[in-house]
């Protein structure tokens, strides 16, 4: 590979940008932020073929799409620091909880972000911030500045953010069952960060950036779900700083002899009993033909509207599992026993 600075093609305000900066700071990777302005818009999505964000500059001038590819590329090139671990079972609950937290949280993202007037009329300035102005949220606005873009947050929910709530069954009247279920997620976390810095122990792995990514662009950033944090805006906080504060965790190393946290299996309880129940629902409806689905995650049924890329993505971690032995080795199966998620990507 050539050497040089990698090209964060995104938004701060982006869950998926905020993911692969994470892996790009703890990995040490040289890299600026390309913002997505409205002048580079056309040229970007010529290369990428994609509207989609993040995209990767590479020194060899490439510009490559999805973080799904872009994290384990980026761990083979800087493989010194790696994101993956190399151990069977430390390996699949890698693939399997970025799956899950790329895939689960961007409802609560959207509907946080999209629903809440006051959140809509905030955001509106942030994304001129990249946009327009080609500069960091984090440099303060002028008054005019804020007059001039606040408007942007209003025409991004005509124009995006209501559909996209509704096409993933997260619309206003959908409250009382998108924050009991954020709540429910964050005693989950909760109870596994006292003991755990990051999902597999010690040290960052995918898994962690996606989940990381979500946060910073939203959950601790937008005043909606800032909001809703309550009693665990401490760990939340803490959490996400630790991949973006600067603070050097390479040289940790994750737990030995392939061990895993044991709270983790209260994170694997509550994707059994969400991520799991929506992702079958969402591929068997698009394998069917179908446009629209329904799933109970334990609020009544959700209709939403089904996506193809979910089972491109379970289809990427079922070689991940199968280059893993995860069907024969005997941890995993402890791990996973009376559970259904191995057989949701074995099958």
């Amino acid at each position: 590979m050539y050497r040089g600075d990698y090209g964060l093609v995104g938004i701060e305000l982006s869950m998926f940008s905020r993911k692969l900066e994470a892996q790009l700071r703890f990995q040490n990777i040289p890299w600026y932020w390309h913002f997505k302005t409205h002048e580079r818009t056309a040229e970007i999505e010529a290369r990428t073929g994609t509207h989609f964000i993040p995209a990767l500059v590479t020194p060899e001038k490439w510009m490559i799409h999805d973080t799904i590819a872009l994290g384990p590329l980026l761990n083979d090139r800087f493989h010194q620091t790696a994101v993956i671990p190399s151990s069977p079972l430390q390996r699949v609950c890698c693939f399997i909880l970025e799956d899950m937290f790329n895939h689960w949280l961007g409802r609560v993202c959207v509907h946080t972000r999209w629903c809440y007037p006051d959140n809509v009329a905030w955001v509106g300035p942030r994304f001129g911030a990249n946009t327009v102005l080609n500069r960091s949220i984090d440099v303060p606005f002028t008054e005019q500045e804020i007059r001039d873009l606040t408007p942007i947050g209003e025409m991004m929910y005509q124009n995006f953010g209501k559909n996209v709530c509704q096409f993933n069954g997260v619309g206003p009247d959908q409250e009382a069952a998108v924050r009991a279920d954020f709540t429910r997620m964050l005693g989950v976390l909760d109870a596994h960060f006292a003991t755990n810095d990051f999902l597999l122990g010690a040290r960052p792995c995918l898994a962690d950036f996606a989940l990381a990514g979500a946060c910073k662009a939203h959950f601790v950033t937008d005043p909606t779900p800032v909001s809703w944090l309550g009693e665990y805006r401490e760990m939340l906080f803490a959490y996400t700083d630790r991949l973006f504060d600067g603070t050097d965790y390479t040289t940790r190393a994750w737990m030995p002899q392939d061990q895993v946290p044991e709270s983790l299996s209260q994170v694997l309880d509550y994707a059994q009993s969400t991520y799991f129940k929506f992702a079958r629902a969402n591929i068997s409806a698009g394998l069917s033909g179908e446009k629209y689905y329904e799933y109970d995650y334990g609020f009544g049924a959700t209709r939403a509207r089904t996506q193809k890329r979910l089972n491109v993505a379970r289809l990427h971690v079922q070689d991940e599992l199968q280059k893993s032995g995860a069907a024969d080795n005997r941890d995993i199966g402890a791990l996973f026993r009376g559970r259904d998620i191995l057989e949701h990507y074995l099958d």
